[in-house]
C-alpha cells in the first residue's frame, strides 16, 4: 500500500508557483549536496524562461514523512487552459497561491473553478507576505468569498490556510509569526489532502499529457484510475470516438524526484508513463484487453479566435528559416494538435493556408514563437474573433472579464480606451495607491487595447482578462485610426530620406534596414495609407556651405513584440515571422492591385 498525494498547484500569471516548487524540491533534499540547480528548476525551455510564466504543466515527487506527493505544476494563464483542464484530471487536491497584495486574479477565478467542479480539496497559500503594501488578511477573506461564488462544498470551503513567501523559503499558519523553513506547508499537505484512493478491479487508465523520447517514441502520462498496470501485460486503447485497438505496455516509470524510475507495475492512484502505445491521443482510455471500459472524455473549452497561417512569400523568403514549404507548415501545425488541445487546425481552399484556432492571442503568439525558434518561416494574418449563433439566428460574440489596476491619475483615460470599445465599467474601487477596475468587453476590443493603454497610462497598467460567456453582439468597434506608411521599393532605407519624411508618421525600420515593396514601414499621422520611397539618396552637389548639410536626427524606431505586432495589424496585412526577423506587409505587394481591389470592395 503506498502513502500517495497528488496536488496540482494553481494560482495567477507571477504569482509564485514555480518558485514554490523549487523550495519544495530543495526542502526535500532531491539533490546531492554537490549538485547545483539555478532558480525555476521547472520553467526548463527557453521561452517559459524568458517570459517567467509557466506553459506546459510539469510532473514531479518529492518524498516526505514516507508520503509520497507528486506535484502537477499547472500554466496560470487562461489562454493555456486546454492543460489545466487536463492535469487536474491527475489530482486529489490544488494548492492555490494568492499575492498577498494583488488577491484573488482573473486567471485565479478561471482555473480555480475548474478544480472546485472536479470536487477537488484546496490548500491556500497566500504568498509574498514579505512585499510592501500587502493585506493578507483582505486576501483570505477575498479568496473565501471567490470559492463560495464558485459553488464550492462546505468541505471544500473548510480550507487551510498558510501564509510566506516562496522565495525567502518559509511558511506559516500565521503570517505574523515567521518561521524557517518551508514544512507547514508539506505538513498541511498530509494532513489535509486526501489520499489517493485505491480503487480494485479491471486496469483504467486515462492518458493526460504526453512525452517524447527518441528511444522510445511517443510516451503516454496519466494517473493509474483503477487496477494495478503490468510492464509486458496486453491492454485495450479506447480511442475518442469509441474504437479499440490492441496494445501492449513494454514499460513503466513512476515520477520520482525530478526524473522517472522503471519499475514493474504500477496500483491506482499513482501518476506513470507508459512506453510502447502506439497511436493514443490525450483523453484516451488504456483498459483491460478482455473487458474494456472507458473513462470519460477530457471536455475542453472551445477556442475563441482564429488565425490565418500560410507559407512565407515575400521577396525575403528562404533567407533566414531552414522550413519553408507548405508540407513543413501542415506536419507542424497538425504534430501541435496532438498535445495542445484546445488547439484545432483547419485546412483551407489553399494548399498552402491553415486556420488555426485557439484560446487566445497569448496561445497563438506561443505556438508561433516557438515554430520560428525551430528555424520556420510563416506569415499570419489579423486574429479573428469566433462569432456564434443562437437558435434564434441572432448573433452572438465572445465577451471578456477584463481586470485593470491603474494609477488614480490615469484611471479616467483607461475607462474612455475601454468603452470606445464597448467595454463596460462594472467594479471600480481602490486598491492600496492605485485604482481597480473591472469591465465586460467583447474579446474583440481587447484585439490592440493593451498598447492603447500602456502608451495612456505611461506602461503602469496591469492588465488581465479571462473569457466570461458567449452574449448577443455589441455593434462596429473602430480599428486602429492611423493607416500604414508603405515601402514603395525595395533596398535599404536612407537616414535622409527617413529624417525628411518624419512628419508623415512614425516609422519602424532604421536606416540601413533592408525593406521590400509592399512592406509596411510605418504608422501614418492621417487615416488612409501611403506609400513612400525610402531609398532615394542625397543629390550631391560641389557646394559646401556651412549649413546646407544638416545632421539628420532621426527618432528610433518603434519596437514591437510578436504579441503587439499580431494585434496591430489590419485586415489586408500579414505579419511575416522568420527565426531573426518580423516584417508587416501589405497582402497585395504591389500598389496598383492594392489600388484595383479597393474600388472592387467600394
Amino acid at each position: 500500500m503506498q502513502n500517495i498525494r497528488n496536488i496540482a498547484i494553481i494560482a495567477h500569471v507571477d504569482h509564485g508557483k514555480t518558485t514554490l516548487v523549487d523550495k519544495i524540491i530543495h526542502a526535500s533534499k532531491l539533490f546531492d549536496e554537490h549538485q547545483q540547480f539555478d532558480d525555476l528548476i521547472l520553467d526548463n525551455n527557453d521561452l517559459e524562461r524568458e517570459r517567467g510564466i509557466t506553459i506546459v504543466s510539469k510532473n514531479v515527487s518529492v518524498r516526505y514523512k514516507d508520503v509520497k506527493i507528486n506535484i502537477i505544476d499547472t500554466p496560470g494563464h487562461a489562454d493555456f487552459g486546454g492543460e489545466v483542464e487536463r492535469v487536474l484530471k491527475m489530482a486529489d487536491g490544488v494548492l492555490l497561491l494568492v499575492d498577498a497584495f494583488e488577491g484573488a486574479m482573473p486567471q485565479t477565478r478561471f482555473v480555480l473553478g475548474k478544480a472546485i467542479d472536479l470536487g477537488l480539496k484546496p490548500i491556500v497559500v497566500v504568498n509574498k507576505v514579505d512585499k510592501e503594501n500587502c493585506r493578507p488578511d483582505e486576501v483570505h477573506e477575498q479568496v473565501f468569498d471567490l470559492m463560495f461564488n464558485l459553488g464550492a462544498t462546505e468541505d471544500q470551503l473548510d480550507f487551510v490556510t498558510l501564509y510566506g513567501s516562496s522565495k525567502q523559503g518559509w511558511m506559516s499558519t500565521d503570517w505574523k509569526t515567521k518561521t524557517d523553513s518551508i514544512i507547514p506547508l508539506l505538513d498541511a499537505v498530509v494532513e489535509s489532502i486526501p489520499a489517493a484512493p485505491q480503487l480494485d478491479g479491471t486496469p483504467q487508465m486515462q492518458v493526460t499529457s504526453l512525452d517524447y523520447s527518441s528511444f522510445v517514441g511517443r510516451i503516454a502520462i496519466g494517473r493509474v484510475h483503477r487496477g494495478t498496470l503490468k510492464e509486458g501485460a496486453n491492454m485495450s486503447l479506447i480511442k475518442r470516438d469509441g474504437t479499440i485497438k490492441k496494445v501492449k505496455i513494454k514499460e513503466l516509470q513512476v515520477f520520482e524526484g525530478l526524473g522517472r524510475t522503471k519499475v514493474a507495475e504500477v496500483s491506482s492512484g499513482e501518476i506513470c508513463a507508459v512506453t510502447g502505445i502506439e497511436g493514443f491521443d490525450i483523453g484516451d482510455t488504456l483498459a483491460d484487453a478482455e473487458n474494456p471500459e472507458a473513462l470519460a472524455v477530457i471536455s475542453i473549452d472551445e477556442p475563441t479566435m482564429n488565425m490565418l497561417f500560410t507559407i512565407n512569400n515575400s521577396p525575403f523568403f528562404g533567407k533566414e528559416g531552414k522550413f519553408v514549404t507548405s508540407r513543413h507548415l501542415r506536419d507542424r501545425l497538425f504534430k501541435e494538435t496532438e498535445k495542445n488541445l484546445a488547439l484545432r487546425v483547419k485546412e483551407t481552399d489553399r494548399e498552402d493556408s491553415f486556420l488555426v484556432y485557439g484560446r487566445g492571442i497569448l496561445h497563438l503568439s506561443v505556438l508561433i514563437e516557438t515554430m520560428r525558434r525551430e528555424g520556420f518561416e510563416l506569415q499570419v494574418g489579423q486574429p479573428q474573433v469566433l462569432f456564434r449563433e443562437d437558435e434564434n439566428g441572432n448573433r452572438l460574440e465572445p465577451i471578456e472579464h477584463l481586470v485593470v489596476d491603474v494609477p488614480e491619475e490615469t484611471a479616467g483615460k483607461v475607462i474612455e480606451l475601454v468603452t470606445m470599445r464597448k467595454g463596460e465599467l462594472t467594479i471600480m474601487e481602490p486598491k492600496g495607491d492605485l485604482q481597480h477596475l473591472e469591465f465586460n468587453i467583447p474579446a474583440r476590443g481587447l484585439i490592440g487595447l493593451r498598447n492603447n493603454v500602456l502608451t495612456a497610462t505611461a506602461g503602469e497598467a496591469i492588465m488581465n482578462h479571462r473569457f466570461s460567456a458567449y452574449e448577443p453582439y455589441k455593434g462596429v468597434i473602430p480599428g486602429r485610426i492611423s493607416g500604414s506608411l508603405i515601402s514603395m521599393d525595395t533596398g535599404a532605407g536612407t537616414a535622409y530620406t527617413i529624417d525628411k519624411m518624419q512628419d508623415r508618421g512614425e516609422f519602424f525600420v532604421d536606416p540601413g534596414e533592408e525593406v521590400y515593396a509592399g512592406q509596411v514601414i510605418g504608422e501614418h499621422t492621417r487615416p488612409n495609407d501611403l506609400t513612400i520611397n525610402i531609398q532615394k539618396g542625397k543629390k550631391l552637389t560641389n557646394m559646401r556651405a556651412s549649413g546646407s548639410d544638416d545632421n539628420a536626427k532621426i527618432i528610433p524606431k518603434r519596437q514591437f513584440s510578436l504579441e503587439e505586432a499580431m494585434e496591430y495589424i489590419q485586415k489586408d496585412e500579414y505579419l511575416e515571422v522568420t527565426p531573426k526577423s518580423m516584417r508587416m506587409r501589405k497582402i497585395l505587394l504591389d500598389e496598383n492591385e492594392r489600388l484595383r481591389s479597393a474600388k472592387k470592395v467600394d
